[in-house]
Parts: C-alpha cells; sequence; structure tokens
C-alpha cells in the first residue's frame, strides 16, 4: 500500500488525468440516471401515486390503452363484485384549458369517484365533491404555472367550465402535469364534442379503464377468471405505466446510454492500467527479484486501481449532484440518494472490473526481466 500511495504521488499527472476521465464518466451516469427518473416521474407519477394495484383495461386494448379503450359501468360494477376486490372506474385524457385570468394550460385530466380509493383529496383548499360535479383539483405543477384554488378554467373548444376547488402533490402523467375531476365531468371532456351541449345523463356511461384493489394472493388464473367474465385485460400497476405515452421508448433510451457507459467505463480504466503495466514492468520485476510474492503485487495494483477509481466516482456524483441542482425544476431530474448511491456502486464495480484485464500481466512478470532475459 505505501508503495502504491509513492507510484500515485510520483506519476500524479497520469493519474489524475484517469482519475479525471473516470470523474466524466460517473457524472455522466449520474446525470443519465437522474434523466431517467426525472423522465419516468414526470410520465407516469400520477399513475405511480394512484392507491391500486391492477388496472384493469378493455380487453384487446394494446398500445396507449388509456386513450384508445374504453370500459363502462357495468364493467366496473361487475369488477367491485369479485370476492375481497375494490374497483372504481378510472378516466384519462389529455386536454388544455384556459383560467379566467387568461392563463392557458396543458392538463392531463384524471377522472375520480370522489371518495374512492383514486380520489387524492387535496393538500391546500378542498378536495372533490359529488355535489359539486365542477369542481377540479389541481397538481402544483399548475399552480407553478400561474392556476390558483378560486380560479375558473375553461376547457379550450369545449367551453366547458370548472372551478379550481383545491391542489395537490406534483403528480404528472406524459409529461403533463394532472387535475382531478369527477368522473361525470371527465365523461364531458372526453365525449363531448365543440358545440355541443349534452348534460352528462346522455354522455355513454364509458371511462378508460378500473382501477382495481386485489389482494395480495390474487393468482393469475384467477385474474385470468375474472377477465373473462368482464371483457377485461388486467394488468399489475408497474404494467400499466407502458401505457402512458413515450414511457417505454424513453426508459428503452436512457437505459441503452446508461449500457454503454457502463461498458466504456471498465474499457477506459482497463486500457489505462494495462499501459501503466507495460510502464512499469521493470520495476515489478525488481520486485519480484527481491522476493515480493505475487499477491503483493496484485494487492499493490487494485490499491491503485481502488484509490483512482473511488475518488474518481465520488467526485464523479458530486458533479452530478450539483447537475441536479443546477437545473432544479426546470428540466425532469430526480436523483435520489438511494439511486446516486446504487449508480455509483454500479460505476465503481466496473471500473475495477477493468482493471483485471491487467492482472494476469502483473502476476506473471518475470524477475529474469532485469538480467536482459527478454533480449
Amino acid at each position: 500500500m505505501f508503495l502504491a500511495l509513492l507510484e500515485l504521488r510520483a506519476a500524479r499527472g497520469r493519474f489524475l488525468l484517469m482519475g479525471s476521465v473516470v470523474v466524466l464518466v460517473a457524472a455522466l451516469v449520474g446525470i443519465v440516471s437522474g434523466f431517467t427518473t426525472g423522465l419516468g416521474n414526470d410520465t407516469v407519477s400520477a399513475l405511480r401515486g394512484l392507491p391500486a394495484t391492477h388496472v384493469a383495461f378493455a380487453s384487446g386494448s394494446a398500445s396507449d390503452q388509456f386513450a384508445r379503450g374504453l370500459v363502462d359501468d357495468r364493467t366496473a360494477t361487475g369488477w367491485g363484485r369479485e370476492e375481497r376486490a375494490e374497483a372504481t372506474p378510472l378516466g384519462v385524457t389529455l386536454t388544455r384549458g384556459t383560467t379566467g385570468r387568461g392563463t392557458e394550460v396543458d392538463l392531463a385530466a384524471f377522472g375520480v369517484v370522489p371518495g374512492a380509493f383514486t380520489d387524492p383529496g387535496a393538500d391546500a383548499g378542498a378536495p372533490l365533491d359529488a355535489a359539486r360535479p365542477g369542481g377540479i383539483v389541481v397538481s402544483r405543477r399548475l399552480v407553478d404555472e400561474g392556476v390558483r384554488v378560486g380560479d375558473t378554467l375553461t376547457v379550450d373548444r369545449l367551453g366547458i367550465t370548472l372551478d379550481v376547488v383545491g391542489t395537490t402533490g406534483r403528480s404528472a402523467y406524459g409529461h403533463v402535469p394532472v387535475a382531478y375531476v369527477t368522473t361525470d365531468t371527465w365523461r364531458r371532456i372526453r365525449f363531448t364534442v365543440p358545440g355541443a351541449t349534452a348534460r352528462p345523463a346522455e354522455l355513454p356511461a364509458q371511462y378508460s379503464a378500473v382501477a382495481l384493489r386485489l389482494p395480495s394472493d390474487a393468482g393469475a388464473a384467477a385474474l385470468a377468471a375474472a377477465d373473462r367474465r368482464h371483457g377485461t385485460r388486467t394488468v399489475t400497476l408497474e404494467q400499466a405505466f407502458a401505457a402512458a405515452p413515450g414511457y417505454d421508448g424513453e426508459r428503452l433510451t436512457m437505459t441503452s446510454i446508461q449500457s454503454f457507459l457502463f461498458l466504456i467505463a471498465p474499457l477506459v480504466v482497463g486500457a489505462f492500467f494495462a499501459v501503466w503495466t507495460v510502464q512499469r514492468t521493470p520495476e515489478l520485476a525488481l520486485l519480484r527479484a527481491l522476493g515480493a510474492s505475487r499477491r503483493r503485487l496484485l494487492g499493490h495494483t487494485l490499491a491503485q486501481a481502488a484509490l483512482v477509481v473511488a475518488a474518481g466516482t465520488a467526485t464523479g456524483g458530486a458533479l452530478a449532484s450539483a447537475v441536479g441542482l443546477l437545473v432544479g425544476a426546470q428540466v425532469p431530474f430526480s436523483l435520489p440518494a438511494t439511486t446516486l448511491a446504487a449508480t455509483l456502486g454500479a460505476v465503481a464495480l466496473v471500473g475495477l472490473a477493468g482493471t483485471a484485464l491487467t492482472l494476469r500481466r502483473v502476476a506473471t512478470v518475470d524477475p529474469m526481466t532485469l538480467l536482459g532475459a527478454a533480449r
């Protein structure tokens, strides 16, 4: 270990250069991880926040189930009659609105039954009330865009006027802030055409899906049988994330970038230490001639690699965190401490794995090199 530190000090320029590369790789992996988590939250945080275990879509729905599939009241009622099951209709649609003060916003309207387990309540103001079907509870992200409790929000093109009664969370769906309305109001938004004045009773009693709370021991066979009875396709809540627009594509893209970075890290670290090992082969041969064991030489090499990789990874993690603080809420970036620690741990491990490429040459160095046996 003492010799390893001496070499680090003597060749600090080379090790600083290598450490800088590790810093950049670790920082880039951390930043990509932050964007991966942030984009995921910005796409499905409203779904992730649902206190549901499963979601039942219309049978035959494939991609974008929330936008393309519809289930009716009978389906929701039928699921509610299943043993140990809680079911409530759920509507999801993207729309636009304008407040009475002229603030234009995009929003994802989530239709929920007031008081049901999908109703988020309100952190400020009042929750949804079946007696006031024209109320709307908005995400605090809409508050950041200028929507206030007490405002009147008019849904564009449809002329549907809603009263902002409360705020809740910072949930989003498809990168659009969420607003919660009653299922009757959601059906007006979903099925009303511009210029029409249809009342809720005249609109189809249909919804995007049925949110379910099922017991943990619900088996696949029981779910399949219930799906056949109700004409639905039931998936877990996590699987329902794929129904959000762009979720799968974004995760695949960001995960691919991370994977390539994890491949680059060991190659870069391994290449550096391979060259470093070749350059100091005479010194290693001298140590072997003086009686140093192979185990000691391997420990010496691993100690140097561990110090460089650990210091570079820690600095890269600090840099990634600083980027997160810098961008703030301007972009979808989220890097919790647990995610950062797991990411940096993976970077350090793959970096040390790259060092393994040089260990064979260190272990097989020939003391006779000093006597010119190589010539």
